[in-house]
């Protein structure tokens, strides 16, 4: 059996403040967790909401930030994600999930993909494209297929994941409402965020763990109306199965417990990938089939 924790909460004034935040909740769900799982760019504010030069200049603390939460790991005896802004050179950045081992070191590292670019969103302006693949992530407590929020909307990545092992899905997520949209229009999209994550666990047989952020963010040029992250981390198993859901306000460690053996007998009753027509699926690399 795995103990794994999600760490679901807002952004305080500071980075100093926030990551002070975060590792009082690591030290707490590491009494029980063997793996903790840490929200998109979790060290401070979504800065993406506009564009800005001035932000690149986090970035360069990527050494620094690596060096931190590597001892944050080994402190406390847990393979820690982690999600963090890299500076590989001038002018080229990525948005990067780090992780670490129990011991500190640093297991792998998977690169954003997937790179947005609307209204609050404008990754594109901040991050290039990883270079890195779809490549799981081996660690002492299984190879995670670790992709980062827009990614969670590509069954592509997922399935690529799968196919090399990855015995789960882990997504650091910064996703959430504009105010001005309807309670219906929210609902809507906070189910489909759901359903599509539930479905890579169902058609991969693998269990998924989603970790997003919490709270209002305003948008610092006051052009748009800010940004409600809407929580909702949750874990589910290879069936789709809900194993823990956070809510959409509080700051929760979301703890649950995954079964290896029970992802082995779903994919032995659901061999997905046994039926799988590989040799019809050829087209699935063009952008559009006219």
């Amino acid at each position: 059996m795995l103990n794994v924790a999600l760490i679901q909460h807002a952004v305080a004034p500071t980075k100093r403040e926030t990551i002070a935040r975060t590792v009082a909740l690591i030290e707490r769900a590491a009494k029980k967790a063997q793996l903790i799982v840490l929200q998109e760019l979790h060290q401070d504010i979504y800065f993406c909401q506009h564009e800005d030069t001035c932000y690149f200049d986090w970035a360069l603390d990527f050494d620094a930030d690596v060096a931190f939460w590597s001892g944050v790991a080994k402190a406390n005896d847990v393979v820690l994600v982690t999600s963090l802004f890299e500076a590989r050179a001038m002018g080229l950045y990525h948005n990067t999930a780090v992780v670490f081992e129990r011991d500190g070191s640093v297991a792998g590292k998977y690169r954003k993909m997937h790179i947005p670019d609307d209204p609050g969103f404008y990754e594109k302006f901040y991050f290039t494209p990883g270079d890195l693949g779809f490549e799981p992530i081996d660690t002492s407590v299984g190879r995670l297929g670790v992709l980062v929020c827009w990614d969670q909307w590509y069954p592509e990545a997922a399935r690529l994941m799968a196919l090399r092992g990855a015995q789960m899905l882990i997504y650091p997520t910064a996703i959430g409402w504009n105010p001005h949209d309807t309670i219906e229009e929210q609902t809507r999209q906070r189910d489909a965020w759901v359903t599509i994550q539930r479905g890579h666990a169902v058609a991969n047989g693998i269990p998924v763990l989603s970790c997003n952020r919490i709270g209002f963010e305003s948008d610092p040029t006051g052009v748009l109306a800010g940004t409600q992250f809407w929580g909702n981390s949750f874990v589910a198993g290879p069936q789709g199965e809900l194993l823990a859901v956070a809510n959409a306000t509080d700051e929760t460690i979301l703890e649950a417990v995954i079964d290896p053996a029970r992802t082995k007998a779903v994919r032995d009753i659901w061999p997905f990938l046994r039926d799988r027509r590989i040799e019809n699926y050829h087209e699935i690399t063009r952008r559009y089939i006219d």
